[in-house]
């Protein structure tokens, strides 16, 4: 009895490009055996037809889909591809096609990560103002807010406001710390948040305002238009 010889694709050559499976790997390769420079033209772009099929572009550029296509093909064949693709269409390999340079990740505070990169940057500009009033209430609105960041990543540990004064000397390196009789840190932050709340407030009022007195002026045109037509 003969054996049958069966050729597994673990043997086989990987594929390049998955989505259009190894029967097109395999035309490609075909193609590049074919002698006749005319008859290789056409069964390229046959093949590339199919793999339009078998990928449609949807809601994609057509040109700069059927680009990819080429590109892809010239890539499938290992870059072997003799013949001329469609006018406005450029083959080039992988490696020659321009990349976006990569855009850095901003600088992450190495120390006491909790307070976020926010603080860090608050404390470099403190650090710059000028000595006085201005600085100090500056210098407080960051301590509160550094209590309240601590607050929201830790809620079941209490902070006092002499944890928060000392981790304030270490980021700024001893150059920041709170003057003597400042207000409580907690009291600072909520102050802060009703006045956001007022500010909010306010504002939702004067939108309610304005269309509350549009409203108002179409119920008197109206309440006209129905006495007139009487």
């Amino acid at each position: 009895m003969n054996k049958v010889e069966i050729e597994y694709n673990t043997e086989k050559e990987d594929i390049r490009y998955p989505e259009y499976g190894r029967a097109i790997q395999e035309m490609l390769q075909y193609a590049k055996s074919i002698p006749e420079p005319q008859k290789r033209q056409k069964t390229v772009e046959a093949i590339i037809g199919l793999m339009q099929q078998l990928n449609p572009a949807a809601s994609r550029n057509l040109e700069d889909y059927r680009e990819k296509l080429w590109n892809h093909a010239y890539a499938i064949s290992g870059y072997e591809l003799d013949v001329t693709p469609p006018p406005g269409i450029t083959l080039r390999r992988e490696e020659d096609k321009p990349r976006a340079e990569k855009i850095p990740y901003p600088p992450t505070a190495q120390r006491l990560r909790h307070y976020g990169y926010n603080v860090q940057t608050l404390i470099k500009k403190a650090i710059e103002m000028p000595e006085g009033p201005k600085k100090e209430g500056f210098v407080e609105v960051i301590a509160s807010y550094m209590k309240l960041a601590y607050k929201t990543w830790n809620r079941e540990h209490y902070v006092s406001d002499d944890v928060v004064k000392d981790d304030l000397e270490i980021l700024s390196d001893g150059q920041l710390e709170l003057h003597e009789g400042h207000s409580s840190l907690d009291i600072l932050a909520s102050s802060a948040s009703k006045k956001d709340k007022e500010l909010q407030r306010q504002q939702q009022q004067r939108r309610g305002g304005k269309n509350g007195g549009k409203n108002r002026n179409k119920q008197r045109n109206y309440g006209g238009f129905r006495k007139r037509k009487k």
